[in-house]
């Protein structure tokens, strides 16, 4: 736990300027996002113990840096089938190079990993090229969403959780856990709707949109089962590939994957919830 404070005290900090940075240009939250995205691949390649595929590790964080940058920017985006065409292609290539020594679903998951990853972390920057106005309030909401229903879900199994969830996967995580985190992340989602609400009212000196609550609430409440759909996706690729962490780059907390695996179906899910069933207009009004 003392880890974990630390790594917060500095972490929320930079956490708060990146995001101050990215509401002055969004392209500082695509660097970002594209810096994460090849840490966290790295990171479950190491875990999987496929780093002595040094050319194909390579050819995966190559393809994985230019990931973010075919999804946030549009003169870019062209590109991006024919150099997926180009990724997998080489990466079948490598494969018969070495068939004595590389399986199928080891090249599976390196594919896998390096298209997914960074697509659903880019999202996160996504937002503020779609939506110029509001696009950091998405981002600070579907971080906030994942990460407070993880944190609530921690302190909630810690001291009333009796039930457990899903013991062979993760055996601390408990139904009491995973309401607790529920109800936090619904709560967080309402004080921040109405603080964005006061925000703009301070900012503007006059109250010039409101924020839909409802709709919010309904997708903190999807959001929580994704986050723990993400979660429980890590902990059994943890699991199959025996280790306890992803990484330790964060004391505490593990990995950049450990700390983004609740986001990553969060993310796609936020930009698609606001972007087909409730358009923004509909939520900030």
């Amino acid at each position: 736990m003392k880890k974990r404070l630390i790594t917060a005290a500095v972490g929320v900090p930079l956490a708060i300027l990146i995001i101050f940075l990215g509401s002055l240009t969004p392209h500082v939250l695509s660097a970002v996002t594209d810096l994460f995205s090849i840490l966290a691949v790295y990171e479950v390649i190491s875990a999987a113990k496929y780093t002595h595929y040094r050319s194909i590790t390579v050819l995966a964080l190559l393809f994985t840096s230019l990931m973010p940058l075919f999804f946030c920017y549009d003169t870019l985006r062209d590109y991006a089938i024919p150099v997926s065409f180009v990724f997998l292609t080489l990466l079948c290539a490598a494969a018969l190079m070495r068939h004595k020594e590389i399986k199928f679903e080891e090249l599976g998951l390196i594919a896998f990993i390096s298209i997914c990853i960074p697509f659903s972390i880019s999202t996160l920057a996504y937002f503020s090229f779609q939506w110029p106005e509001h696009g950091i309030f998405f981002l600070v909401y579907t971080l906030a969403v994942a990460w407070i229903a993880d944190g609530g879900a921690y302190f909630a199994g810690t001291f009333l959780g009796k039930h457990k969830l899903c013991p062979e996967i993760s055996p601390k995580k408990t139904w009491e856990g995973f309401f607790g985190g529920l109800i936090a992340a619904v709560i967080f989602a309402i004080i921040l709707g109405f603080g964005y609400e006061l925000w703009d009212m301070t900012y503007h000196g006059k109250q010039t949109f409101t924020v839909n609550i409802p709709i919010l609430i309904i997708a903190a409440v999807i959001s929580t089962f994704l986050g723990l759909l993400g979660d429980l996706i890590a902990s059994l690729l943890k699991r199959q590939c025996g280790v306890k962490d992803f990484g330790n780059i964060l004391p505490g907390h593990g990995g950049v994957m450990d700390r983004f695996d609740s986001v990553l179906f969060v993310a796609p899910f936020v930009y698609l919830f606001f972007k087909m069933l409730f358009p923004i207009t509909e939520v900030v009004l």
